[in-house]
């Protein structure tokens, strides 16, 4: 991690006043750097006049991109993959969070779980799980997901395949591609059998249900797993470098402060994801268990995007694989470290 000091060096040449910023982002708590840089006022101290648009998946956002209607995203980094690929000129200057989605289960599913396992089952252990619910139930068990192409849909079939040896998969769940708030929905409805799910989603579920278990931690599914990136849109155009910089300094400041003192950050997160529902308490429950996966280092996250890349072109999502190392801008990472 950065020190916050480092980042606020960037703040002694800011951009032009009132230099406008259109930033594509999804609700989850990988964002919360972009809602602290912006509430605590840095962006507008910077010169920078920030336009947070918000999208409920990644392959959304991308649409945004491709098109021109965004300037930056903060979202996952798999659907960036796929923008590249057709053509878009987009680089990722620092990572948010790694670790972030967690498979987790509830009522007949949960049942079946070994006692006192929480994520981490051995690949005869869930084979075993799956088969006995298909035997119980005469179905599949179904986990929500998001739509083909988007990291959990993504991540969820990795985890299966690679690391639990299940293929074909659906031979042994029943996936559901749906957008973030209604996965969680349809896991709290008990309309799915487990779910794809980040903070605050994952405190939230866990206060309102009492049979929720996990299935595969964020370390299950693929250690250091890519999360919440913050990538550029045309990032050498003259008009991105003049605030490119600063708005890279910012979000590794506001990445400091979750990981050093989520505290402090909680009431600008509950502003932008409590919609008026989830409680300050709620949020500060889930940055604080989050606090350890806030990450800067953008270096952290290039060997796992290589193994989901390669993961996609196998299941015909992408065409080709791409030198992932060229979708990351680690000499503006270098010279916020200096």
């Amino acid at each position: 991690m950065v020190a916050g000091a480092l980042a606020l060096s960037v703040l002694g040449s800011p951009a032009h006043a009132g230099t406008p910023v259109r930033i594509g982002y999804i609700p989850v708590l990988g964002s919360s750097a972009l809602f602290v840089l912006d509430g605590e006022g840095w962006a507008k101290e910077a010169g920078l006049d920030l336009n947070l648009v918000r999208f409920t998946s990644g392959p959304q956002a991308i649409q945004a991109l491709v098109s021109g209607r965004i300037d930056a995203y903060v979202a996952g980094v798999l659907p960036l993959l796929q923008a590249r690929a057709h053509g878009a000129d987009v680089k990722v200057v620092t990572a948010a969070s790694v670790e972030e989605l967690e498979v987790v289960s509830r009522g007949a599913l949960s049942t079946l779980l070994p006692a006192g396992a929480e994520g981490g089952l051995s690949p005869e252990a869930l084979k075993n799980v799956l088969e006995k619910f298909k035997q119980e139930q005469s179905r599949l068990p179904r986990i929500a997901a998001q739509p083909s192409g988007s990291v959990p849909d993504s991540l969820l079939r990795f985890w299966l395949q690679k690391r639990e040896g299940i293929n074909p998969v659906t031979s042994a769940v029943s996936i559901v591609g749906v957008d973030i708030d209604a996965a969680q929905q349809a896991f709290l409805a008990g309309a799915v059998d487990a779910a794809v799910l980040r903070e605050p989603a994952l405190t939230v579920v866990r206060s309102r249900l009492k049979d929720v278990r996990t299935l595969a931690s964020g370390h299950d599914l693929l250690p250091d797993q890519p999360g919440s990136v913050l990538a550029i849109v045309n990032p050498n155009a003259p008009d991105r470098q003049v605030w490119a910089k600063a708005l890279a300094g910012l979000f590794v400041r506001a990445t400091t402060l979750l990981a050093t003192h989520p505290d402090e950050a909680a009431p600008f997160v509950t502003k932008a994801l409590g919609g008026g529902i989830l409680s300050e308490d709620v949020l500060k429950k889930a940055l604080e268990g989050s606090a350890s996966r806030f990450v800067s280092d953008p270096t952290r996250i290039v060997e796992g995007v290589k193994q989901l890349q390669d993961f996609e072109v196998e299941q015909g999502l992408l065409r080709k694989a791409q030198p992932v190392e060229d979708l990351f801008d680690l000499d503006l990472w270098r010279q916020l470290k200096q």
